[in-house]
């Protein structure tokens, strides 16, 4: 996965898991246009349908996020793993370079600025998690 793709997709699903039996019971809500504005936007960055974003919300108060929001978390952890074992395997390379007594490579600046940034990525997914 590339750090432009949405990690959220890789654990969830748009519509929920269906149920035995079915659901038996539906609720209509009306809304403004402006709440609609609002909740196709909620819906769209966390990738599921709106009577989902419902649901999940409003079954979720006493939790700080929704189980899509968490699961979209975990999966971008996912992905900050994935990148920092990239790049710590990078650094290696330019270690092993370095140690073998050639000159120090013009990479080593931009590996530390890909470190320095995959750093900062990981601290704001942490930070989004405790919220």
């Amino acid at each position: 996965m590339s750090e432009q793709t949405p990690a959220g997709r890789l654990f969830s699903r748009r519509r929920r898991a269906n149920v035995e039996g079915g659901r038996q019971h539906f609720h209509k809500v009306k809304v403004s246009p402006e709440e609609e504005a609002q909740l196709l936007q909620l819906a769209e960055q966390q990738g599921v349908t709106i009577p989902r974003l419902l649901v999940e919300s409003a079954l979720s108060l006493d939790a700080p996020e929704t189980p899509t929001e968490r699961k979209q978390a975990i999966a971008e952890l996912f992905a900050v793993n994935r990148l920092l074992a990239n790049i710590a395997n990078n650094v290696n390379q330019l270690a092993r370079h370095a140690n073998s007594g050639d000159e120090f490579p013009a990479d080593a600046a931009a590996a530390l600025a890909r470190v320095k940034s995959v750093a900062m990525r990981i601290e704001d997914t942490v930070e989004r998690i405790n919220r």
